[in-house]
């Protein structure tokens, strides 16, 4: 039987596969997505790594003097749920972001439950490209809009 606490092979210690999908494996319309609730937790700790220590997302006296009323949680965040279904699941390991695009479309509240999603829009097998469009929702109302494009690798070990 397996040590639940140690990976089993083929996984990190997260869980989660440590070879991506293959371009030829990738057709336009695949998905994946990825579900989190935002805790008080995940902002300090997201202000801590990042050095972004605005007031809006951490001094509620001060954000309920916005325009947002209380305070939201930083946008680069949300931002990173996407980047985390792209290293994980689509493409997965592997992959190499070239870049990103991001518009903001409303804020994220701690306790919000943000489903970030990624849609294969164009596969470029010559150049070893992906394209990728991705959102990320509260409900049915999306907060952040964008595209992506991953290079990925020939081979992984």
């Amino acid at each position: 039987m397996r040590d639940l606490d140690s990976p089993s092979p083929g996984m990190n210690p997260d869980g989660q596969g440590t070879k991506g999908l293959r371009i030829e494996d990738l057709a336009v319309g695949m998905k994946a997505n990825s579900e989190r609730v935002v805790t008080e937790a995940d902002v300090a700790l997201f202000a801590g790594l990042s050095g972004d220590h605005n007031p809006v997302h951490l001094d509620e006296s001060y954000a309920r003097a916005t325009q947002f009323q209380g305070r939201i949680v930083h946008g680069m965040f949300s931002a990173s749920l996407l980047s985390a279904v792209i290293a994980n699941q689509l493409p997965g390991p592997g992959s190499i972001y070239l870049s990103q695009t991001l518009t903001f479309l409303a804020p994220v509240r701690i306790g919000d439950r943000v489903d970030a999603e990624v849609t294969v829009t164009d596969v470029e097998p010559d150049s070893m490209r992906v394209s990728l469009q991705t959102v990320c929702r509260v409900g049915d109302r999306s907060v952040l809009d964008g595209s992506a494009m991953v290079l990925m690798q020939s081979s992984c070990p």
